[in-house]
């Protein structure tokens, strides 16, 4: 099932190149009043994440508890990541390039939420977090400035 108002908010958010606090109230009262109900939806979110580089923090807190509580929750078996989820949510978070700050986040909390999960989800959350923490620390300070968490 596709989600033309989602597509449409996120095609207006690529082209302004930035998401505002007032975006994020838009997508969580207006397009996604139920949340994630597909793994579309969930598409066109980490895809967003990906190609916008000023978004809101509330972007990331919405988009993190949304696809933690679809995966976990909004697919059967409730609770329980399987190897074909898994796959899904791995391929989906990594993208082209890999997964981002965001990505990592979801990947991590989906293993710390879940019953039980796919070892292959477990080897890529704990991958994700290792390049991402590695990054950080490779980053110049000056580039880290108002950012937390920083390599010292």
């Amino acid at each position: 099932m596709t989600n033309t108002a989602l597509e449409l908010f996120c095609t207006r958010i690529v082209d302004a190149g930035r998401l505002t606090q007032d975006d994020v109230r838009e997508l969580a009262r207006e397009i996604l009043p139920d949340g994630i109900m597909g793994r579309e939806e969930a598409d066109l979110l980490l895809a967003l994440d990906r190609a916008v580089a000023e978004t809101h923090e509330g972007f990331s807190a919405f988009v993190a508890a949304e696809v933690v509580n679809f995966a976990v929750y909004g697919e059967r078996p409730t609770g329980i990541i399987t190897r074909e989820m898994s796959a899904w949510l791995s391929a989906s978070i990594a993208g082209r390039k890999g997964p981002t700050a965001l990505g990592t986040r979801i990947a991590m909390e989906i293993v710390r939420e879940a019953d039980t999960s796919d070892e292959a989800l477990i080897a890529f959350a704990l991958k994700a977090k290792s390049t991402l923490a590695k990054s950080m620390m490779d980053e110049p300070a000056e580039s880290c400035a108002g950012r937390l968490p920083c390599a010292a």
